[in-house]
């Protein structure tokens, strides 16, 4: 089989890091995924890559055969690729889980262009933009990177907390972050970066640092993480729905400051349509 346009990025990281651990971090993916994938190219490929050891990372005569070649179908592609979207006028937007799913047909009206849904996992906090697989982007702020993205926001609303029905303060209504901030939570993997640390409520501890019960890399995982009793979550109010679930509750929570949605794309895309699609949702004042 031939090796995917996602394992040639990959190669192409670590080649010009020359470091595993830098690399993942520059694709926002866990080093040891990485590592794994690059490990399968060489099989697929029946050559050696990279000269390992303890110290140091280097190319071996085949690798760097392969970064020439690597390089120019890649940047062939993104020539083809940009090609292709402004013909067809057809966007990628990145979403993780179902977040903003009920925006899309909005957004479009708005915009006046088509949207074509990419979707993205927690491990990545830029929702396909930063690997070019997504043109666009919903997510929470505060966006990762921000010099490298621009964003509107499109809605606000309050945070609120998950937790099982059996758990003291589910009694309450409204419960007060301060009477929230001992209890375990259940995270987003670290890869998340900002948003794991916001959706810890990390802006509202006053320096005091969470106290983690488990990770949790899909929201099936985090559903399943709160039933065992590892933690609880926050989550926006929008998104309460999703989290239906024999034996867990959600309740508003007071003491935080509201979570908001926001569009972005890449500050340096330039292209006409990304540049109308931002004009027209931003002179058009998109919000719900």
């Amino acid at each position: 089989m031939d090796p995917h346009l996602r394992d040639l990025r990959y190669f192409v990281a670590v080649a010009e890091e020359l470091h595993f651990t830098n690399a993942a971090q520059r694709l926002h993916i866990a080093q040891p995924t990485l590592s794994r994938q690059i490990r399968q190219l060489e099989r697929q490929l029946d050559v050696v890559l990279f000269d390992r050891n303890q110290r140091s990372v280097a190319l071996t005569v085949a690798g760097k055969e392969l970064l020439e070649g690597a390089r120019k179908i890649l940047e062939l592609w993104e020539v083809t690729n940009v090609a292709l979207q402004e013909a067809g006028e057809v966007l990628r937007i990145g979403i993780q889980s179902s977040i903003g799913r009920g925006l899309i047909a909005d957004l479009e009206s708005a915009s006046g262009h088509r949207l074509a849904l990419h979707s993205a996992s927690w491990t990545d906090p830029s929702s396909g933009l930063a690997s070019r697989q997504a043109d666009l982007a919903l997510m929470w702020l505060p966006v990762p990177d921000a010099g490298r993205y621009r964003s509107q926001v499109l809605r606000t609303e309050a945070r609120w907390v998950l937790l099982p029905e059996s758990h003291p303060l589910a009694e309450r209504e409204v419960i007060d972050f301060a009477d929230l901030a001992e209890e375990p939570f259940v995270a987003m993997p670290p890869e998340a970066g900002a948003a794991r640390e916001f959706w810890l409520g990390n802006d509202a501890r006053g320096g005091r640092q969470p106290k983690i019960g488990g990770d949790a890399a899909t929201a099936e995982d985090r559903l399943e993480a709160v039933s065992l009793g590892l933690g609880v979550c926050l989550l926006a109010e929008s998104n309460v729905p999703m989290y239906r679930w024999p034996g867990l509750t959600a309740r508003a929570v007071s003491g935080l400051p509201p979570c908001e949605l926001a569009v972005a794309w890449r500050a340096d895309d330039d292209r006409a349509t990304i540049l109308d699609f931002a004009n027209r949702v931003i002179s058009g004042g998109f919000e719900q």
